[in-house]
């Protein structure tokens, strides 16, 4: 993977990239839409790719691991090729899954043993088989087995389970540098940067993610509960702290104005569930603000879904009609919204990268984060 800086902005730390993988070029700022178990809820690839035009999705290595399972998707020939997607993908490690997996996992040196939330059967982790199961996946950028802390978290918790991560990173590099990819082209580990919301623990992180020279970085542990101020705060100090010459990654984040801020930090990447997920409960975000398609005001508003877009869904169907599915519960109104929310988020990151190229990013991001926290 080759990444190229082509701007950065004058008055922030926001950059415009490009990244080269074998699947495609992707045009930084970028989100990801979020294909959990190997599909974005909702939305065919086709769309996706000729209305979203979304560059670059997301598998989940623990639900893919789990159904339909390394077998099925090894014969398919990879992810790419079982679900018909061409483009770039990147697979997290699972990782996150089994911190939300309280309950039921059990985190200890050689790695975290769980139950599956599907049918109750034991499984293990390791840095090492992740980094097989992220191969057999063939995602084009893999990242490595992390513990991802609670928000709040104890400091010494926090230290020891930074400390873990960090050796569990080299495991991973070690495993992933002495094999190969299986269906003949190249795949990228991303190290996460981990340590809570303490500022020594995020500076040692960085310090030690940085010293692994992977391709690019992430930074995990944020947008799990902690204040908006706080996950700004640590982004900026890690930032700081990644090399400039590396796509840097802030994973799970955010709303539309978290990844407007954060990219005025210096973060190239996002991904988050929130625009399909708020789009199956009728919250559609706008450039205008807010808007909660089930309130009664929508009943009788016969005008598009949103007149200043050129996604076909917005134009062709009006409020009143995406209210009355949502009513209804048809499927089709998590179909349109959730094209509606993807199709924001990608335009929002492609006006980001043009104001930055611009030279103009600060005032725009300034005027945009107000406007779209606005409830309409």
């Amino acid at each position: 993977m080759k990444f190229e800086l082509v701007a950065t902005d004058n008055g922030s730390s926001a950059r415009a990239g490009l990244m080269q993988t074998d699947h495609g070029t992707i045009e930084t700022p970028i989100f990801m839409p979020v294909g959990t178990a190997g599909t974005v809820k909702a939305v065919h690839q086709r769309e996706l790719r000729d209305d979203i035009q979304a560059q670059i999705i997301l598998g989940n290595t623990y639900h893919l691991y789990l159904r339909p399972g390394l077998d099925t998707i090894q014969k398919a020939g990879g992810l790419h090729k079982f679900n018909g997607w061409e483009r770039p993908i990147l697979t997290d490690s699972g990782g996150y899954q089994v911190y939300s997996l309280s309950d039921i996992r059990k985190i200890k040196e050689d790695g975290a043993t769980f139950q599956s939330h599907i049918d109750g059967s034991k499984h293990l982790f390791t840095p090492e088989n992740v980094m097989d199961i992220q191969r057999i996946i063939g995602a084009d950028i893999i990242m490595a087995f992390d513990e991802c802390t609670p928000y709040p978290c104890d400091y010494t918790y926090a230290r020891k389970s930074m400390e873990m991560t960090h050796r569990w990173l080299k495991r991973c590099c070690d495993r992933f540098d002495s094999t190969e990819g299986l269906y003949g082209y190249n795949q990228t580990l991303f190290p996460i940067v981990q340590g809570s919301t303490y500022k020594d623990l995020r500076i040692r992180s960085a310090e030690t993610i940085a010293s692994f020279e992977r391709e690019g970085n992430a930074i995990g542990g944020l947008s799990v509960g902690e204040p908006a101020e706080e996950m700004y705060a640590m982004t900026e100090v890690v930032t700081n702290i990644l090399p400039k010459s590396k796509p840097r990654y802030l994973m799970g984040v955010g709303t539309p104005m978290n990844i407007l801020e954060c990219i005025a930090l210096g973060i190239d990447m996002f991904d988050c569930v929130m625009p399909t997920r708020n789009a199956r409960n009728g919250m559609l975000f706008t450039k205008n603000g807010i808007i909660n398609i089930k309130n009664e005001k929508w009943k009788n508003d016969f005008s598009p879904i949103d007149e200043t877009s050129d996604l076909y869904a917005d134009q062709v169907y009006t409020k009143a009609y995406l209210r009355h599915l949502m009513q209804s519960k048809e499927i089709l109104a998590a179909q349109i919204a959730s094209l509606h929310n993807l199709n924001f988020y990608l335009w929002l990151v492609k006006e980001a990268r043009m104001h930055i190229i611009q030279g103009d990013f600060i005032q725009w991001k300034n005027k945009m984060v107000v406007d779209m926290a606005k409830r309409l």
